[in-house]
């Protein structure tokens, strides 16, 4: 809004003198709101004057107060409404690249290139052995947060019931097993691909995933006669180790001096150190609650008044783990095979002989390394979505109806804890599963 002048006081005016001339300009000051803001602005005009006289320029100076616009509000993380499930790869084919091909073998040229010209590769931590400073209190939060996962998980399966299929990987967290016919045992065929249930552990809630713990991982590789020399233990466990966790039972050797690698050849790793005896000759009763093992008849079932609470510690456990995870796995390399369910923590595989799956003939038994990902290290299980665990079993004619979640988070979430939303698109929290003679109908 632009004020207009309403009169005008100034001194005497003689377009023949040449020079400025001072006035004062009377404006009406306008009623502004106390409800709204407003901001200063100004503008500047260049026009001609024309008294009786010759033509004269004058330059005004006009100001005004506009309203000012409210900032943008920035609008929260909106996810679907429902999304799909995840999908099951195929056992008799490869897992797919989760870099492109195209990348590494761009990078495997550039690499080869400056090999030939006889060039160091420039390495980063830790990709040079050396830690990142500000990934260690990352790496030490997931490790308490493992234990409170553990612990909270195996005081839960007291109280909530999870059954598990002695012949496939399934699992069902309910009163009673789900009846979809979708077992792929090797009996499977004689049950109608009915599931056999069995009382679910801790193991089937939470997948364990092993590795080698190796004092320098850029020592010497594990070979097939050697693997009985080294110790295995949790995949999230070595990852935290060798980004910055001390355990005395597990040690590690800390660079203080970068390696140095010409393409794919180490030329300086500092030489070789003896590594030190397994801890199997030391006390271990501080590792109890870093692995899985026995973990259920370890701690007592909780008072039923702190299972919601327990509950929502699991979850939040669980959400920093699954955090922490992919956060180290960004700067730390971490393989696995594309055939089966091998993880190894450092920056090129063993050489163990173990790998059964698919042509495994044709490679000797060996592994097929390729980068893992943060689902390969702590896998999430994916289970049926109960929305009744004390109702009326799971049937096989609308399962495309139901939902499905990580076993973690249904566990959690029947014991009273509540989810982040992120996994609710997943579960299908808002389809009305209907009757079996009305699933015909619905498009």
């Amino acid at each position: 809004m632009l004020l207009k002048p309403l009169a005008l006081a100034s001194a005497s005016w003689d377009p023949s003198l040449k020079g400025a001339c001072l006035g004062l300009m009377e404006f009406k000051r306008p009623q502004f709101s106390a409800l709204r803001s407003y901001t200063l602005g100004s503008k500047f005009g260049h026009e001609r004057l024309q008294k009786v006289g010759p033509i004269i320029l004058g330059t005004f100076l006009c100001a005004n107060q506009r309203a000012k616009r409210n900032p943008p509000v920035k609008k929260q993380e909106a996810y679907p409404q429902n999304v799909n499930l995840p999908p099951i790869l195929p056992k008799k084919k490869k897992k797919p690249y989760p870099i492109p091909f195209k990348e590494i073998k761009q990078a495997a040229r550039a690499d080869k290139k400056l090999a030939e010209m006889n060039i160091e590769k420039a390495l980063e931590p830790p990709k040079n052995g050396l830690l990142v400073p500000d990934l260690i209190p990352v790496a030490y939060e997931v490790v308490d947060a493992w234990k409170v996962l553990i612990k909270g998980l195996a005081q839960l399966l007291h109280i909530i019931p999870v059954h598990a299929c002695s012949e496939c990987s399934e699992v069902h967290v309910a009163e009673t097993g789900h009846h979809i016919q979708d077992c792929l045992g090797q009996t499977s065929s004689s049950r109608r691909s009915f599931h056999s249930w069995v009382k679910g552990s801790i193991n089937d809630v939470l997948v364990p995933i092993e590795s080698y713990h190796l004092y320098d991982p850029f020592g010497r590789r594990i070979k097939h006669e050697t693997r009985f020399e080294y110790d295995r233990i949790p995949a999230v466990v070595e990852l935290c180790i060798q980004a910055g966790v001390d355990i005395p039972e597990y040690p590690s050797r800390r660079r203080t001096k970068p390696v140095r690698m010409i393409g794919k050849k180490v030329i300086d790793r500092g030489g070789f150190v003896e590594e030190p005896k397994p801890w199997r000759s030391a006390n271990s009763s501080s590792l109890v609650d870093l692995d899985t093992y026995g973990a259920c008849g370890l701690y007592p079932p909780p008072p039923l008044s702190g299972v919601a609470r327990i509950a929502q510690e699991t979850m939040d456990a669980y959400e920093i783990v699954r955090l922490g995870v992919e956060k180290l796995m960004r700067k730390y390399t971490v393989k696995a095979c594309g055939y089966c369910s091998e993880v190894h923590v450092g920056p090129w595989g063993h050489n163990v002989k173990l790998c059964g799956e698919f042509k495994h003939q044709w490679r000797d038994g060996k592994h097929g390394w390729q980068d893992a990902t943060v689902e390969e290290v702590f896998p999430p299980n994916y289970v049926w979505h109960v929305e009744d665990p004390k109702g009326p079993p799971l049937r096989g004619a609308v399962k495309r109806f139901y939902g499905k979640a990580p076993a973690v988070v249904e566990l959690c979430m029947q014991a009273g804890a509540q989810i982040p939303c992120k996994y609710k698109p997943m579960m299908r929290l808002d389809i009305v599963v209907p009757e079996s003679e009305e699933a015909r109908l619905v498009a």
